[in-house]
């Protein structure tokens, strides 16, 4: 392994202030700085402590925590490593049958709620033919040795994800507080996946740990694939996230050439995302004209995107102001927005400047148990994964 892995390297960034976003968001809040009350601008924000606490990556997708506090990193190219106090390491995995190509590979990775019992682990990631031709997109199942040296595959929960060129392959995973995943996947780049409830494509599927379908799921009672959605006429969803206290489950997707989206999951909603015929991506984000009943997108960036990744709610009082915010990654701005969450409206959007165009492209936000966020870079390489942790009041 590159002994570039087995360093940490730590920069301190104290955060001064926040830079507001250059794009009023259409249809939300101005993103100027200006919030409602009780918006994460209402009060002095926290000086924030970057950590380099693993270098050398290449498209680092994933990262989760393990009880305890070790690590999990998921490759695109295929590598899973864990780092921890003694270094950083790659785990021993089969993934033979892995596709890499465009934005598909190793993505997704989540952690089993039982994992002190079951020490189970979660991946989604594109597969190919025995010719190398791109197969599909599957969530995995994979037992952690206690060792975390190995991981043995031990069961499919999802296949049949549709892929073309590895383009809007979605693929991110969130468990639930109910112990149910949740799934983001993108359209394929296809038209006619999202709104087919035959697909799997554009959607957020909800399954058991076991791929069993979930008796409260929208569309249970139907035939095939339709029973695993739970909402859909998605674009590419790229992070979902959990609110503290209510469970409620948020998204954030790519939009074409306008309208990044953070969506609330309302099971069997609609989110309007429909290209056909051809892939027409100049047609609106959320098409309230084709679909008079869509869910509307909690904020949008407008014109330009800012290409939305993944998400997570900040919590805990060294957040101060930020306390029960959503922090969205994003890799054209290369940084990381917070947006001030009042139920499941947004009340205004401001951003990290300790991360701002500091280490490029920013892809997955995760919260550990001490609360602090740690985040993967995206620049294809010497990548890195970064923890930041806060301190209220300002400077």
């Amino acid at each position: 392994m590159d002994a570039r892995l087995l360093r940490t390297a730590a920069a301190v960034v104290l955060l001064a202030g926040c830079a507001p976003a250059e794009d009023p968001p259409s249809g939300g809040p101005p993103a100027d700085g200006t919030t409602a009350p009780g918006g994460p601008s209402a009060a002095p924000e926290p000086a924030l402590e970057v950590e380099v606490v693993v270098d050398g990556l290449r498209h680092p997708w994933d990262v989760a925590l393990l009880p305890g506090g070790a690590a999990l990193i998921t490759e695109r190219g295929g590598r899973l490593l864990t780092h921890d106090e003694r270094g950083t390491r790659e785990i021993e995995a089969d993934l033979g049958d892995l596709f890499v190509g465009s934005e598909a590979g190793l993505m997704g990775l989540e952690v089993s709620p039982r994992f002190a019992e079951d020490r189970e682990i979660f991946l989604c990631h594109a597969t190919r033919t025995g010719d190398g031709a791109p197969r599909d997109v599957r969530v995995t199942r994979w037992r952690l040795e206690e060792d975390i040296g190995t991981a043995e595959r031990i069961g499919t929960v999802v296949d049949g994800l549709p892929i073309s060129s590895g383009r809007h392959s979605g693929c991110r995973l969130r468990f639930a507080p109910d112990g149910v995943l949740h799934v983001g996947t993108g359209d394929a780049a296809r038209s006619g996946t999202s709104q087919d409830l035959g697909s799997l494509g554009g959607k957020t599927l909800r399954v058991h740990p076991d791929g069993t379908v979930p008796r409260d799921n929208p569309f249970a009672g139907r035939p095939g694939d339709a029973a695993l959605v739970h909402t859909y006429g998605h674009r590419n969803v790229q992070g979902l996230a959990v609110q503290p206290g209510t469970g409620t489950m948020w998204s954030a997707e790519h939009g074409p050439g306008t309208d990044d989206e953070i969506n609330v999951l309302v099971p069997g909603g609609n989110y309007g995302w429909d290209p056909g015929p051809g892939y027409d991506e100049s047609v609106p984000m959320t098409d309230l004209e084709r679909f008079p009943d869509a869910v509307e997108a909690a904020w949008s960036s407008g014109r330009p995107t800012v290409a939305l990744s993944g998400a997570a709610f900040l919590s805990g009082e060294q957040w101060g102001a930020w306390d029960g915010a959503l922090a969205v990654a994003e890799l054209k701005n290369t940084g990381v927005a917070v947006h001030g969450v009042d139920g499941t409206r947004i009340t205004g959007t401001t951003r990290m400047t300790a991360l701002e165009d500091v280490h490029g492209r920013l892809r997955s936000p995760t919260l550990d148990d001490d609360g602090a966020l740690w985040v993967t870079t995206a620049n294809g390489t010497d990548d890195a994964v970064l923890r930041v942790t806060a301190r209220p009041g300002g400077r």
